[in-house]
């Protein structure tokens, strides 16, 4: 009997997964390769069932033979080792960054003869109606929340990438690239920076921002998104204020808030010893993080704390005391501040850090270190990197260069070669 091999990374079953094995069962004996929670999350589709669930609902389908694990989005490994006669999909993966998996599987099977058959993917209400629920699934508080934590288990590195509206939102959800291996990547999680926040509103990154008009920028995020999202807490404010902060972010289904060690009139960190700037005292700030650990009512929030000490010149030995002390009041990770241009003493703290507690973990925002590659990072330990204002820095000297040669020109016609076409903006967010 013939082998026919076919990929689900579904959680929920409709009529156009039934029709692939349908068209397969006709063909030879059906072996569904279930795509793991690792490679899943490569793929844009986070899972709201475990793997070892999604195997049991695919086994219980009629027609299914066998059922096992493909632990990459590339199928080399499994192709090589089970030789179908015929992998078959949904005519859906042809174009987009989805084609790059269509071109590995065509190659392993031109190997050894091999045939690919593609099923025209199934439209219509019901289907679209099983996706959207999935999708909003996904974005309800109680699956947004504990995500972080999970994507932390499963990454080398979470992949952290600034959103400062819905627009930035969407561009964190749905950017995807295909790297020269072929293999695809995108952004894990969204950092909710209170400089990006304060810019787009043309204010000084000071607090002066206050938390309801943010929590109203991470509702217009959450809105069309459903990765999980990192709140710059800045200071954390007063601790009295920062436990209902706590309260109200958990409620929403933020997934973490990283507060600093200062005190005062907040000054953004890169400008360090430039202007005054004043750290909190170990007890002062321990007390805070234990106070908003005791306000929140799940497990799956996270209270990050940031350390100042080597902005400031402290020092390592006083940024590793605080990083310890911060854990010990409770402090689900440390994230660790740099304006140097070289990341030697980033590697330093998590090398030093990692001795002394190997699992807490580890957040690094590379703004002006920015020649480290996340690889480098992860084999120093850290679990977490954000780019931290890029979107924004981006949007920036476009829009201005723009507006200039509008001025210049005393017409829009120049600037018009710069721009997105307008029939493309009028469909962007359906496209996105």
């Amino acid at each position: 009997m013939k082998t026919v091999y076919t990929v689900f990374c579904t959680d929920i079953i409709h009529e156009g997964h039934l029709n692939i094995i349908e068209q397969a069962h006709k063909l030879g004996k059906v072996v569904i390769g279930a795509l793991s929670d690792r490679a899943l999350i490569r793929y844009n589709k986070f899972p709201t069932i475990t793997q070892s669930e999604r195997v049991e609902l695919y086994k219980g389908l009629d027609g299914v033979d066998e059922v096992l694990i493909q632990d990459s989005i590339m199928y080399t490994d499994v192709i090589r080792s089970l030789r179908p006669d015929y992998v078959i999909h949904g005519d859906n993966w042809q174009t987009g960054p989805a084609s790059a998996i269509r071109e590995n599987v065509l190659g392993l099977l031109a190997e050894y003869g091999g045939e690919l058959i593609e099923i025209p993917y199934t439209y219509n209400e019901n289907v679209k109606k099983i996706d959207s629920q999935l999708i909003e699934k996904l974005s309800m508080p109680e699956y947004r929340r504990k995500r972080l934590r999970q994507l932390i288990e499963m990454c080398p590195i979470v992949k952290t990438i600034e959103a400062h509206s819905g627009l930035t939102g969407l561009i964190a959800e749905k950017t995807v690239v295909v790297e020269e291996n072929g293999k695809l990547d995108q952004f894990d999680a969204m950092w909710v920076s209170s400089l990006c926040d304060s810019t787009d509103k043309g204010k000084p990154d000071i607090e002066l921002v206050d938390m309801s008009s943010r929590l109203r920028t991470i509702d217009d995020i959450m809105e069309v998104t459903t990765k999980p999202i990192i709140l710059d807490g800045d200071t954390g404010g007063l601790t009295e204020h920062f436990v209902y902060n706590v309260r109200t972010l958990e409620r929403m289904g933020v997934s973490a808030v990283i507060i600093e060690d200062k005190t005062g009139l907040k000054k953004n960190s890169l400008f360090g010893t430039e202007v005054e700037q004043t750290q909190d005292t170990i007890e002062n700030f321990s007390a805070k993080i234990a106070a908003g650990k005791k306000a929140q009512l799940t497990d799956d929030f996270m209270i990050i704390a940031r350390i100042e000490s080597l902005i400031l010149e402290k020092g390592m030995e006083d940024a590793l005391e605080r990083a310890v002390a911060f854990c010990a009041a409770g402090a689900d990770g440390i994230m660790i501040h740099s304006r140097k241009k070289d990341p030697a003493e980033i590697f330093e703290f998590c090398d030093k850090f990692r001795q002394i507690d190997p699992k807490t973990p580890l957040v690094v925002v590379p703004t002006s270190y920015n020649s480290v590659t996340e690889e480098e990072l992860a084999a120093h330990g850290v679990n977490i990197v954000i780019y931290a204002n890029q979107l924004m820095r981006a949007a920036f000297p476009a829009m201005v260069d723009t507006a200039e040669t509008i001025l210049k020109c005393h017409r829009a016609q120049e600037a018009d070669k710069k721009l997105m076409p307008f029939k493309k903006i009028i469909t962007l967010i359906d496209e996105l």
